[in-house]
């Protein structure tokens, strides 16, 4: 299925921009070989730290919050006030707006890290790492994955080609030039913070807490049973992060000032589609049975990878390497990953804890009669 890169970046950046459980069926989880899980605190603790998180209060923010509190950090958030706005104890709230450039509330403090969480505009990121220089010791970026130019490299590292726009002033993100700012923000911290700034570029961050559906569809997806749509081979790569796998690692990166750029995306071994589905299907007591479906049938059904088949896309062409790229650095430094069982359960119940309203409406992955009339379709081929 060749995906064109123009339109996998539009959904990819649009789409954002996270246990009471059975075993895996296929015994895989995201703590094998060797790894700790992300809920092991033996990981010694470093002095007390003071942290300012730039933003705090949308999806990976809270877990943040809550994991560097329990490690007895001080805390400090700067955002909007809008999202999540209800005070959280022990920790300083400040207001104001980047995109407005009011930052007026972070003059005349001191801290020893900061953590710039929502930033894509490089003109955000300088204008608060430059105010900042001079008030903190560290400064550390969560980026993306997006910003590689070329997603067909398999098991490319930190050191490929980011991507480039022709306007680097444009206020306006987009699919086409998410990745290139995201590029150009990741420039400004290092040039405010030059040898105290660390680069984070997670993959797919999924979850509880994300409210782009994008990993939750398949949990709720398996979860009703039946006949589901699993797309392209099996043996397809996928790689994402849990949220709370992310956040608690950022923490402990500042608290070792850790410095350069990162993959942030797991699990540590290779996990195929199959697996994943599978794995999900073992947190369930739903009755269930896959039937795969191939790229160039969905193709022609203009059912698109990442938007209406969420997670995967193609193993192969312009897409070969987006599941493939290399987290060697960021484990090494101490990344971990929990079961995806834990993964898969977590979000399923965070989902059915919302609203009716919100639980009828989900955000990502392709509509149940759709669903239904492209494998009828598939099975009226086979049978032809």
């Amino acid at each position: 299925m060749p995906t064109k890169r123009r339109d996998f970046l539009k959904h990819a950046a649009l789409a954002g921009g996270a246990l009471a459980a059975a075993p895996l069926s296929t015994g895989l989880n995201f703590a094998q070989s060797g790894d700790k899980t992300a809920s092991d605190k033996s990981a010694a603790k470093s002095k007390p730290l003071r942290i300012l998180i730039l933003g705090g209060t949308g999806f990976i923010g809270p877990h943040q919050v809550k994991y560097a509190l329990d490690r007895g950090h001080k805390l400090t958030l700067f955002n909007r006030g809008k999202t999540n706005p209800k005070p959280i104890e022990g920790v300083e709230q400040l207001h104001g707006d980047r995109a407005t450039g009011d930052l007026a509330s972070l003059k005349g403090g001191q801290w020893d890290v900061v953590i710039d969480n929502p930033a894509t505009l490089p003109r955000w990121v300088r204008e608060a790492a430059q105010l900042l220089k001079d008030s903190a010791k560290h400064y550390i970026f969560i980026s993306t994955i997006s910003v590689y130019a070329d997603n067909s490299k398999v098991g490319m590292d930190e050191t490929g080609v980011v991507a480039t726009t022709t306007d680097p002033n444009d206020e306006k993100v987009t699919g086409l030039n998410y990745g290139a700012l995201k590029a150009l923000a990741e420039k400004e911290a290092e040039k405010a913070f030059p040898g105290h700034a660390a680069v984070i570029r997670p993959g797919l961050i999924v979850g509880p807490g994300d409210y782009s559906d994008r990993f939750s569809y398949w949990p709720l997806r398996i979860d009703r049973g039946g006949e589901v749509m699993a797309p392209g081979d099996p043996n397809d790569p996928v790689k994402f992060i849990d949220a709370r796998d992310l956040a608690e690692w950022t923490i402990r990166m500042a608290e070792q000032m850790d410095v350069g750029t990162y993959n942030a995306l797991g699990p540590k071994p290779r996990l195929s589609m199959a697996e994943m589905l599978h794995g999900i299907r073992a947190v369930t007591a739903s009755d269930v049975s896959f039937t795969w479906v191939d790229a160039p049938f969905l193709e022609a059904q203009k059912v698109s990878a990442w938007a209406d088949m969420p997670v995967w896309v193609p193993g192969s062409g312009e897409t070969a390497g987006l599941h493939t790229m290399s987290n060697a650095r960021a484990v090494a430094k101490g990344l971990t990953f929990r079961p995806l069982a834990e993964t898969a359960k977590a979000t399923l119940d965070w989902y059915k804890a919302l609203t009716p309203e919100r639980q009828e409406k989900l955000r990502a992955g392709i509509k149940p009669q759709r669903e239904v009339e492209v494998l009828a379709a598939w099975h009226a081929r086979k049978k032809g």
